[in-house]
C-alpha cells in the first residue's frame, strides 16, 4: 500500500482551519491526525508517512472541525488533571482556564493536612470534570458532586463508571439544583473544600461557534449579569462548608470583583481573593469560610 508524507497534509489542513476562523489551527490539525494515528500529539515528529486511508479519515474531520465542530467532539474526549473525560452534544466542554481551579483545589487538600477523609464538593459539575480529577489524584477524598442537566448526567455518570472501573474512588453523583436550600442537606458545615464551575456567561456576550452552537445553554448563560447562579449558590456554599473551610467559584472574566463583593456582602466568609488566568484575566474567587450560621 503507498503511503503519503504527513507534513503537507498537516499544513493544507492548518490552512484549512485558520481560513475558516478557527483560532489554533494549527494545534488543532495536530491533535486530530493524532487521534486518527492513534498516537500523542508529541509523537507525530516519529510518523512521517501514513496511508491514504487514515489521511481521508482526517480530511474528514478537518472538515467538520472548520465547520466550527468543537475539537472535542471530533476525538470525544477532554482532558482534566491527569483524566479523559468523554464528552459530546449534550455537555459542556471542560476548558483548559479550569486546570487552575483544580490545582487550587489540590493545593487546598494538600496544605490542610486533614486527619479525616477530607469531603469535597464540585456544584455544576458538567462532565464530572474537577469532581473525577481530584478524586483521581485523591483517592481517599469524598468527592460529591451536583447537576442539574438531564443531558449532561448521561455524560457524568459515564465518566465515573470509567472512572471507577480504572480504579478511582467513586464519586456521589446527584442531580439537582446548586441553588436549591435543600441540595447537599446531609452534609451541612461538613464539607472542607467546594468548586464550582457554573454558568456565568452575561445573556448579551458574543461567543464563538464552537461555544454557541455547541455548548448547552444551559450550562453556559447566567442572566444579564452572568450572575444569576452565583449569586444564589453562595449561600449553597455557606451552608455546606465547616468553620475554615474553603471554596473558589469560577467566573466570567468581567466579573471578578462583582463575584468577590458577593462574598464579601454575604458576611460568612474571609480571605476573599480574586484570581487571575495564565493572560493575566480575572478566573475564579477563592474563600474561607468563618465560623457561624450555616445559611
Amino acid at each position: 500500500m503507498s503511503r503519503v508524507p504527513l507534513r503537507p497534509v498537516l499544513v493544507a489542513a492548518e490552512e484549512t482551519l485558520r481560513s475558516a476562523g478557527v483560532h489554533s489551527a494549527r494545534v488543532d490539525a495536530e491533535y486530530l491526525a493524532a487521534h486518527v494515528l492513534e498516537v500523542e500529539r508529541s509523537r507525530l515528529v516519529l510518523i512521517p508517512m501514513v496511508t491514504p486511508e487514515q489521511v481521508e479519515e482526517f480530511r474528514k474531520l478537518v472538515a467538520r472541525r472548520a465547520e466550527r465542530v468543537p475539537l472535542q467532539h471530533l476525538t470525544g474526549s477532554a482532558a482534566m488533571g491527569e483524566i479523559d473525560l468523554a464528552v459530546g452534544p449534550g455537555v459542556f466542554v471542560p476548558r483548559p482556564e479550569t486546570e487552575l481551579l483544580f490545582a487550587w483545589a489540590l493545593a487546598q487538600l494538600e496544605a490542610a493536612g486533614h486527619e479525616h477523609p477530607p469531603i469535597v464538593v464540585d456544584l455544576c459539575t458538567g462532565s464530572g470534570a474537577l469532581a473525577l480529577a481530584i478524586a483521581h489524584a485523591r483517592p481517599d477524598a469524598e468527592v460529591h458532586a451536583v447537576e442539574l442537566d438531564r443531558d449532561a448526567l448521561h455524560w457524568t455518570r459515564h465518566n465515573a463508571a470509567v472512572r471507577a472501573a480504572d480504579g478511582d474512588t467513586p464519586i456521589a453523583l446527584r442531580a439537582g439544583d446548586v441553588t436549591d436550600a435543600a441540595i447537599l442537606s446531609d452534609l451541612n458545615g461538613r464539607v472542607d473544600v467546594v468548586v464550582a464551575n457554573p454558568p456565568y456567561i452575561p445573556a448579551s456576550a458574543r461567543l464563538d461557534p464552537e461555544v454557541h452552537d455547541h455548548d448547552p445553554h444551559l450550562a453556559l448563560f447566567a442572566g444579564d449579569d452572568g450572575l444569576d447562579v452565583i449569586r444564589p449558590m453562595i449561600g449553597t456554599i455557606a451552608r455546606l462548608l465547616r468553620a475554615d473551610g474553603v471554596a473558589a467559584v469560577e467566573h466570567d472574566d468581567t466579573n471578578g470583583s462583582a463575584t468577590a463583593a458577593l462574598f464579601t456582602a454575604h458576611g460568612g466568609f474571609t480571605a476573599v481573593v480574586e484570581h487571575p488566568d495564565l493572560a493575566g484575566k480575572p478566573r475564579f474567587v477563592a474563600v474561607r469560610r468563618v465560623s457561624g450560621s450555616h445559611s
